[in-house]
């Protein structure tokens, strides 16, 4: 086994949010960031580009080898997903044989060696309580959402947001210029939908949804 190596895995949700706090930590232990791998993803699962350089997959051979060290701030940086937290911790540790050092809950690291069973027992608790929590959150955080959505406002088919006065979801599809000529072509049995889809050169789903949406004005 060579020299052990520090790695760090830092994650935010999504685009918008910033992983700056959470690198200045790491750069505590990590003078290279190559040994900083991070992702932008829900941590709903463990299927993420950074996460999997660092554990490997079936084509590609883990970074982490034996007797690393892997340093995260917190259990839900690692993840929102109760189970998949368990098995991945399990995994790293125990298949990997790679230690898990969890910044902000020092009862969760496992660099620290001790055959105290008091010890072990109260950082096993400990996992199984944040785990939970974690995908506690995230299960509330997008009933939140969902209850926000709900009360918007409607304008013109769209729910559009209190905060920013913009619609929320995709964009509305246009309408080609000779719409109107083909629409009314098919509609009157003149023309079938085939034809008319080529017409105006688009797929059968944005037509339907046109004409669906064409209709309910």
């Amino acid at each position: 086994m060579g020299e052990r190596k520090i790695w760090a895995y830092g994650r935010v949700s999504d685009d918008d949010q910033n992983l700056e706090r959470q690198l200045q930590e790491f750069r505590k232990y990590i003078s290279d960031d190559r040994y900083i791998l991070t992702d932008k993803q829900s941590g709903k699962n463990f299927n993420r580009p950074g996460y999997n350089a660092l554990i490997g997959t079936k084509e590609v051979a883990p970074r982490l080898d034996k007797g690393d060290l892997l340093i995260i701030l917190s259990i839900d940086r690692l993840g929102r997903n109760y189970t998949e937290i368990k098995e991945q911790w399990e995994y790293i540790t125990k298949t990997l044989q790679v230690d898990i050092r969890v910044l902000d809950m020092p009862l969760l690291d496992t660099s620290i060696k001790s055959d105290d069973l008091d010890r072990k027992f109260i950082a096993d608790l400990t996992l199984q309580i944040l785990s939970y929590v974690a995908e506690k959150e995230r299960v509330n955080i997008k009933k939140r959402q969902k209850q926000g959505i709900d009360v918007m406002p409607v304008v013109n088919g769209k729910k559009v947001s209190a905060k920013t006065k913009k619609p929320t979801g995709r964009p509305n599809a246009t309408y080609p210029e000779t719409w109107q000529t083909v629409y009314t072509q098919w509609k009157n049995g003149d023309i079938t939908a085939k034809i008319a889809m080529t017409t105006l050169n688009m797929t059968r789903t944005t037509f339907y949804k046109l004409v669906k949406q064409f209709e309910s004005k």
